[in-house]
Formats: C-alpha cells, sequence, structure tokens
C-alpha cells in the first residue's frame, strides 16, 4: 500500500473541495468551514451537505450576522434548496442560536480561539453552542490541526477504522499531510468500507 497514491487519490480536504481558504487563517473563512462542518455533522448524505453549503454560498449567507439577518424563513428556504429537508427547522433553529451566541459572547471563532486555554477547552468552548455535538467538533478541528496550534482533536473514529483494514499505523501529527490522510482514510471507510466493499487500491 503506497500511501502517497491512497492521499493523491482521496485526500483531498473538505475545505479545499468547497473552495475555502482555511490555511488564510481570515475570520470569514474559518466561519465558513464552521458552517460547512455544523451541515456535515448531521446524519445526512455528503452530497447533500456539500450542495446545501454552496446554496448558503450562492445567496452569500456565510457569516453570523447574515445568517442572523436572513432570519428563520428564509434559512429554511436555503436548507430546502439545498436538500437538507429532514433537518431543516432544526437546523435553521440552531444555526440562528450559534451565531447569536458567538457574536454575543466571543465576537468571533478567532476570539473565541484566542480565550481558550488550550485544546481541551477549546473543544469545550465550541460545544458549548446548542447543537454542536463531539461529530461537529471533530470535524471543525480535524482540517484546523495545521492553521490552530490548539486544534488537537482526536483522529476520527471512521479513519481509524480504514487504517485497520488497510493495516496502516497512525501517528497523529500536525501536518498537512497527515490531515490529507486522514481525510482519505475517512472518505475511503465510507465509500467503501462501510458499504462492504473494497477499494482498488
Amino acid at each position: 500500500m503506497k500511501l502517497a497514491k491512497l492521499v493523491k487519490e482521496y485526500g483531498l480536504p473538505y475545505h479545499v473541495a468547497l473552495g475555502i481558504d482555511l490555511y488564510s487563517g481570515k475570520e470569514s473563512e474559518l466561519f465558513k468551514w464552521f458552517l460547512a462542518s455544523i451541515l456535515f455533522g448531521k446524519r445526512i448524505g455528503e452530497n447533500i451537505a456539500v450542495k446545501t453549503y454552496k446554496t448558503f454560498e450562492k445567496y452569500k449567507v456565510l457569516t453570523p450576522k447574515k445568517i442572523l439577518d436572513a432570519g428563520w424563513d428564509e434559512l429554511v428556504k436555503i436548507l430546502d434548496e439545498g436538500g437538507y429537508v429532514r433537518y431543516d427547522f432544526s437546523t435553521a433553529d440552531k444555526l440562528s442560536d450559534i451565531c447569536k451566541v458567538l457574536l454575543e459572547k466571543y465576537g468571533s471563532l478567532t476570539k473565541l480561539y484566542e480565550q481558550a486555554e488550550d485544546a481541551q477547552d477549546l473543544e469545550q468552548k465550541l460545544l458549548e453552542f446548542k447543537g454542536v455535538g463531539p461529530v461537529t467538533v471533530n470535524i471543525f478541528l480535524r482540517e484546523l490541526r495545521v492553521v490552530w496550534p490548539k486544534s488537537d482533536t482526536a483522529v476520527s473514529p471512521f479513519s481509524l477504522k480504514a487504517a485497520k483494514k488497510l493495516r496502516i499505523k497512525l501517528k497523529k501529527e500536525r501536518t498537512k499531510k497527515f490531515m490529507k490522510l486522514e481525510v482519505a482514510l475517512l472518505r475511503i471507510w465510507k465509500n467503501f468500507y462501510k458499504k462492504n466493499k473494497q477499494p482498488s487500491l
């Protein structure tokens, strides 16, 4: 098994695929990824989450203020257009609440990060948002390891399962190479092993 081939074929980071410049560290890009992570965090098809994020992008509703200004009805329309119908009402509620608390308590994700004492405190602060659970936090912080030094979330259990299947020994590192490997393993698990298929690697 050549890791280089595995990473090349399956390791495109989700934020890159969405056109989010996470490596810039800009607040606008951080929030875009936070929004995408919230959408990915539900038990819903990955393609639907992507389409829904792109719908938010289409209507330029990509900041906490824009989300709050849009209002509940408009958020539901965006979610429905993206195919996020199963969770439209609850997600509209959640996004409104998260954005309100984020702006009132911290002002921005950057300031939330600056106030975090360490990796554990960072995760705890994110978990305090109503409707944000461990899965969403893991998705959000996984691709931020090389941007936020205090981001040290656990390796996804699905990536670990794929690594075990492929007999790959994982050693968590704060590098783009490791992040891409984890993403590749996650995709392989979701696209193949979860469906009892074998990847052609």
